[in-house]
């Protein structure tokens, strides 16, 4: 078999492709560090969404509560009033 067909790459040349494998290593891991932090920000952002229903949830609560007590009117968290509606 003839190896007139094998070339040798000059240092310049495999330099540039080892460069180009370290940028490309560099690449997926800092796309898998980005991609671990969506999914960290997704899942806060799931707990947060869960915090607002429960939030929600809570203010209908305390609505039924105080309109079953007091009736229909506007309370003024100011003065701690309820003013009620006719």
């Amino acid at each position: 078999m003839e190896n007139s067909s094998l070339v040798k790459l000059s240092q310049d040349e495999l330099l540039e492709i080892k460069n180009l494998q370290v940028s490309e290593k560099s690449l997926v891991m800092q796309f898998g560090q980005l991609e671990y932090r969506i999914q960290s920000l997704e899942l806060q952002k799931e707990q947060l969404i869960e915090n607002i229903s429960n939030l929600k949830q809570q203010e209908a609560d305390i609505a039924n509560k105080l309109q079953e007590k007091y009736g229909d009117g506007t309370i003024n968290l100011e003065t701690g009033t309820f003013t009620k509606q006719d």
